[in-house]
C-alpha cells in the first residue's frame, strides 16, 4: 500500500509542523460525516456509522507507530470519559498495515476507552483524504463535519471545541 509509505515518511514532519503552528481548520460549508462501516477492535464486529447518529464524534485517523498519534491518546481517553454522558464520542480510526492484532495490543498497552475501527484507504478518501497522521474531524450532533485537525492537537483546543459543539 504505496499511500500508507507517504503517510508515514510524512507522519512526523507534519506532526512537529503543526504543533508549531497550532493549525486548525474550519470546514467551511457544512460537509456531512461519511457514512462507514468497519470492522471494530478487537472483536471485528463491523460498526456503521449510524450508530453515532445524534452524538457529536471526534474521528480521528492514526497508526501504532505515529509517535504523535500515540502522543494524543491520553487526551482521547479523557475526552471520551468527560464528554461522553453528554453525546459525545472519540472513534479512532486506524490505517494500520499490520492489522487488528497490532492495533488491539495497543489498545490493551494503553486502556483505550474509545472506539478503535480499521480503516482504509477509500474510508480516507470518503473523508476528503488525509495527508498525514493523525488528522481528527470534529462532528456536530446534526452529523456535519465543523472542524479538520491534521496532526496532533492539544487538549485544551480540542476541550474548547468540543464544549462548543455540545451547546
Amino acid at each position: 500500500m504505496m499511500w500508507l509509505e507517504n503517510i508515514k515518511r510524512i507522519a512526523v514532519a507534519t506532526g512537529v509542523l503543526v504543533l508549531l503552528l497550532g493549525f486548525m481548520s474550519p470546514v467551511g460549508a457544512a460537509v456531512r460525516l461519511p457514512a462507514f462501516s468497519l470492522p471494530s477492535v478487537p472483536d471485528g464486529k463491523t460498526v456503521s456509522s449510524e450508530v453515532y447518529k445524534g452524538k457529536a464524534l471526534l474521528v480521528t485517523f492514526f497508526a501504532t507507530w505515529c509517535p504523535p498519534c500515540r502522543q494524543e491518546i491520553p487526551t482521547l481517553k479523557r475526552l471520551n470519559e468527560e464528554f461522553g454522558p453528554q453525546g459525545f464520542a472519540v472513534v479512532a480510526l486506524s490505517v494500520d498495515e499490520g492489522g487488528p492484532k497490532v492495533v488491539a495490543k495497543l489498545m490493551e498497552q494503553e486502556k483505550i476507552n474509545y472506539t478503535v475501527l480499521m480503516a482504509d484507504r477509500k474510508t480516507a478518501d470518503d473523508f476528503g483524504g488525509i495527508s498525514g497522521i493523525p488528522t481528527s474531524f470534529l462532528v456536530n450532533k446534526k452529523g456535519q463535519v465543523v472542524k479538520k485537525y491534521p496532526g496532533y492537537v492539544p487538549h485544551a483546543l480540542l476541550k474548547r471545541d468540543i464544549e462548543m459543539v455540545l451547546q
